[in-house]
């Protein structure tokens, strides 16, 4: 089997696996929870797998519309399952537009400035164009990616594996990169690695421990970490030998 270093591009999930999305999520469902009374009735796992069910299935239903939309779309479903009163619209485009300031984890920006040493970074993300550029000019501190590839720019959503074959087109126009050398680098099973086998690309699991969503019983990957930090260190091992 190939090592870490006989890729030249990582293919970044970004929420989830660089940005704490389920801890933003869950700071941005509080104002709903608390005008209701909810705050303590709910654990955090039953909160991320409504969310994450809502979210799925508006994905399906609307794989068009713009993720700071969607997001405002279904705050309504989610608040009908939470026995919630109907969020107001201006509660609906609050939730939605969360998105740029939910938080990066501890060791993103420090991994992702020693990875860009041995590869293109590349996002594959399926957010919008704006909710990202707010995400990395904030918690992701401008840093610069080699490429941006979102939900918006193909018209779908992941694990639909359009968005792959659309990563591994505009790569190969861009740097020459052929899909043998990418590796799809994430943490969601559901969104990333569960479609990356399906294309033929390898993938590097970000564990991010206890996180809920995503998840499937069938793990699927080629290397695995539980963090983006642990990743970088392990490459940096590998480039020394």
């Amino acid at each position: 089997m190939a090592g870490l270093t006989n890729f030249r591009l990582l293919s970044f999930d970004v929420y989830g696996t660089l940005i704490d999305w389920e801890t933003g999520l869950m700071i941005a469902l509080q104002p709903l929870l608390s005008k209701n009374d909810k705050t303590d009735t709910y654990t955090r796992k039953e909160l991320l797998e409504i969310y994450h069910h809502h979210e799925a299935s508006q994905q399906q239903k609307t794989p068009d519309l713009s993720y700071c939309d969607l997001l405002a779309t279904i705050l309504s479903h989610i608040a009908a399952d939470l026995k919630c009163e109907s969020p107001t619209e201006a509660e609906n485009k609050a939730f939605g537009d969360s998105v740029g300031k939910w938080p990066a984890f501890p060791d993103t920006v420090d991994a992702l400035r020693r990875l860009a040493k041995h590869y293109k970074l590349v996002v594959l993300s399926n957010v919008d164009r704006n909710s990202f550029s707010t995400t990395n000019a904030g918690p992701l501190q401008k840093f610069s990616f080699d490429a941006i590839i979102t939900a918006q720019d193909i018209g779908n959503y992941k694990p639909s594996l359009k968005n792959f074959e659309f990563m591994l087109e505009k790569v190969n126009e861009k740097f020459s990169i052929g899909k043998a050398q990418v590796l799809q680098t994430a943490q969601s099973q559901f969104h990333d690695h569960h479609p990356a086998k399906k294309m033929g690309i390898k993938s590097c699991w970000i564990v991010r421990p206890g996180a809920e969503m995503g998840n499937r019983e069938e793990e699927i990957f080629d290397w695995k970490f539980d963090t983006l930090g642990e990743m970088a260190d392990a490459v940096e091992k590998e480039a020394q030998k």
